[in-house]
């Protein structure tokens, strides 16, 4: 997933080897936050370098331009919210679709948390894509994948235990997920308010009931 261009090392390198990475890590965490609130085009490396006070020719330091840098924000993204899938699909001390439910309220909670200014930065990314370097398309759609492959896998454990219809194709049923979650995610950022989540999943999960 890593398609950033070769670093250029313009500004004063790092005097230890730790503040290299604590702030190439730093920038990341706000470029995600930014990002997922503003999207690509509309973020700015300014407002990003500042909420970490961190000056410009450090980040030229880290990242060759903004493009890179994206690209790192989404490996980093991609990477965080599979560890987040991991948690609740993976936890077999719930039933499978309970897991689903958790992973749902976790979405819930953290939206709330940020007053529903953040949404998801693969599907606000995903809505500009056509404005973004070609690149990111292959990089959303791998991310999109992978989340669909986990969910998949708790869907066919879901599937053997008789949760679930058996006719159910569990690799469409995650795709169908995550078409729909992401449209549910942005109407819930417009809506101010989680109800078009758990409308989607109550849909969701009618739908594949035995």
């Amino acid at each position: 997933m890593n398609q950033s261009s070769p670093i250029k090392r313009r500004g004063r390198p790092p005097k230890h080897p730790h503040h290299h990475v604590d702030t190439r890590a730093a920038l990341i965490r706000s470029g995600t936050e930014v990002l997922t609130e503003q999207g690509f085009a509309n973020a700015g490396i300014d407002g990003i370098l500042k909420r970490v006070g961190v000056p410009k020719g450090s980040f030229y330091y880290y990242f060759s331009s903004k493009e890179a840098f994206g690209y790192a924000v989404l490996e980093h993204y991609g990477a965080y919210f599979a560890k987040k899938l991991d948690r609740h699909l993976l936890n077999d001390t719930l039933p499978p679709l309970v897991r689903i439910k958790a992973f749902v309220a976790d979405a819930k909670e953290g939206m709330q948390r940020h007053d529903f200014q953040r949404g998801c930065l693969v599907g606000n990314l995903g809505q500009e894509v056509n404005g973004l370097p070609e690149g990111y398309r292959t990089c959303l759609q791998a991310i999109l994948t992978d989340w669909q492959q986990r969910l998949a896998v708790c869907l066919r454990e879901a599937l053997r235990l008789g949760d679930i219809i058996s006719s159910a194709d569990c690799d469409r049923l995650a795709e169908a997920f995550w078409i729909g979650w992401e449209g549910a995610v942005m109407r819930a950022r417009l809506e101010a308010q989680t109800r078009p989540l758990d409308t989607f999943l109550d849909t969701f999960l009618d739908g594949i009931s035995p």
